[in-house]
């Protein structure tokens, strides 16, 4: 296993870090304990999670992710052997049941850090996450920034000062932030060196073959501010590993499942899937080691999120890992990026 400083801090994480926000909706808690301890055989120390999973979020199974993390904790006793990433949700009225609605004020912020811990049975949280920014900003497939005037966010200053408050209780080890934009990066880095506290040591946003949004600002912030990359969706909801080619399907998959996710299912991305496939199998790999193995090569890249709801996928996944991309596979890579230029935001 290959690890890498968060930042510039004293924690190290495993360039694999094994995601949860299918435990509690298509995964059970004996099958969560079960890739934990897969994970870890591997070398795996690195874990993420978020107050509002599992995904699609819903009240009666909010918390489950966090709770099912928590008793394999309990049980293992292996707290310290772990990096545990949570997240405390940015403001959304499609999230009621969450303090009526969450915002990234001290309070909201506290009462959600105490419900992280009660969940996950510990003391401290390695790394906590704003999961999206407080104003309005273009988050979640969103691609152009519209400006909006007077609204009502609270100012970045003020969280800052409350995730200050939590460092300095011992309750929170690192800060990071999540699905954030250049500006909202470089503006962190600059209050928390104000207010004198640690700055961001990651940024957690989308980033895979058909969503290379991330290089077009935040990479080089990324490498001059030392605040490196958590890439979820590597896999892009699994599109990238072919097995949604053709119109099918599959039983039991996240978007045969959900409608919601529609992010990488139009026809731009069908047609860079179907060629991204080839390749690989020119290669002699399958899709998704190449996939996942281009997001494992990037410079910017701390640690590659990933996640499965068998234990064959994760397999897969993790093995992605000992997959070295030769210089060649890489123009290649580019000139298909080329082609079919960032198809999804």
């Amino acid at each position: 296993m290959q690890f890498e400083s968060l930042g510039l801090s004293d924690i190290r994480v495993s360039k694999i870090c094994l995601g949860t926000m299918t435990w509690g909706q298509q995964n059970s808690e004996s099958e969560a304990h079960d890739q934990i301890d897969m994970a870890m055989d591997a070398g795996i120390n690195f874990i993420d999670t978020a107050e509002m999973y599992p995904v699609p979020p819903r009240e009666k199974t909010q918390g489950d992710t966090e709770r099912y993390i928590g008793s394999w904790l309990a049980k293992s006793g292996k707290r310290d052997s772990l990096v545990i990433a949570s997240k405390v949700s940015g403001p959304a009225e499609w999230l009621p049941y969450l303090r009526g609605g969450p915002r990234l004020t001290a309070e909201h912020m506290t009462h959600a850090l105490e419900g992280s811990l009660k969940r996950l049975q510990t003391d401290y949280i390695d790394l906590y996450q704003l999961h999206w920014p407080e104003r309005h900003t273009n988050y979640f497939g969103k691609l152009g920034y519209e400006h909006v005037e007077n609204e009502s966010a609270v100012p970045l200053r003020e969280t800052l000062i409350a995730l200050k408050g939590l460092l300095t209780s011992g309750k929170i080890r690192q800060w990071g932030l999540s699905n954030e934009t250049p500006w909202g990066l470089m503006q962190s880095v600059s209050l928390a060196k104000e207010l004198n506290m640690p700055v961001p040591v990651s940024i957690q946003n989308p980033y895979n073959l058909l969503n290379r949004t991330f290089e077009l600002g935040l990479a080089e912030c990324s490498h001059r501010e030392n605040v490196g990359l958590l890439a979820y969706s590597p896999l892009a909801f699994g599109v990238l590993s072919g097995k949604y080619l053709g119109g099918k399907r599959p039983e039991n998959a996240r978007i045969t499942l959900f409608d919601r996710f529609t992010r990488y299912t139009h026809e731009r991305a069908e047609a860079a899937v179907l060629d991204y496939s080839n390749l690989a199998e020119e290669a002699g790999l399958s899709a998704t080691q190449l996939a996942l193995a281009f997001v494992n090569s990037r410079s910017f890249v701390t640690s590659n999120i990933i996640g499965a709801t068998s234990l064959d996928q994760l397999r897969e996944n993790i093995d992605s890992l000992q997959v070295n991309l030769s210089q060649e596979l890489l123009r290649s890579l580019e000139r298909l990026h080329q082609k079919h230029l960032y198809p999804c935001p």
